[in-house]
C-alpha cells in the first residue's frame, strides 16, 4: 500500500451552518464512494473555504458522522480577486494499492474550477 491523495470541491448556496454541514458531508461521502476508500484507510483531510463561509468549520461537520480518529484541518482559501465564492475544497489523503488512480469529485457548480478533471 502507498499513500495517495484526491481533491474535490463543492459550491455552497450561502453562508448557513446547515448548508455548510450538508455540503461538507456530501463531498466527503462522494470522494470516499467514488474512490472506494474505507474510513480506516483515510490518513488525513484538509479543507479550505472561501472567505464568505464563516458559519461552520467543515471539519466540525465531518465529526458529526464519525472520523474521530482522523486528523482534520481547515484553512481559509487565499483571496484572489475575481474568485468564486461559496466554495469548500478538500484534499483527502488515504492508503491504497499502488495501481489505484484517485478520482477527483467536483459538485454543485464547483466543476468549473477544474473543467480538465470534470469533462
Amino acid at each position: 500500500m502507498v499513500t495517495k491523495a484526491v481533491r474535490g470541491a463543492i459550491k455552497v448556496k450561502d453562508n448557513r451552518a446547515m448548508l455548510i454541514q450538508e455540503a461538507s458531508i456530501r463531498l466527503i461521502k462522494e470522494l470516499i464512494t467514488c474512490n472506494s476508500i474505507a474510513e480506516m484507510d483515510v490518513v488525513s483531510i484538509i479543507f479550505s473555504i472561501t472567505k464568505d463561509l464563516t458559519s461552520l468549520n467543515p471539519a466540525t461537520s465531518l465529526r458529526s458522522i464519525g472520523f474521530h480518529e482522523i486528523p482534520l484541518f481547515c484553512v481559509q482559501e487565499a483571496f484572489i480577486e475575481g474568485q468564486r465564492l461559496g466554495i469548500i475544497r478538500v484534499l483527502l489523503t488515504f492508503n491504497a494499492d499502488e495501481d489505484k488512480t484517485p478520482q477527483p469529485v467536483y459538485l454543485d457548480g464547483a466543476e468549473v474550477l477544474r473543467p480538465d478533471l470534470t469533462a
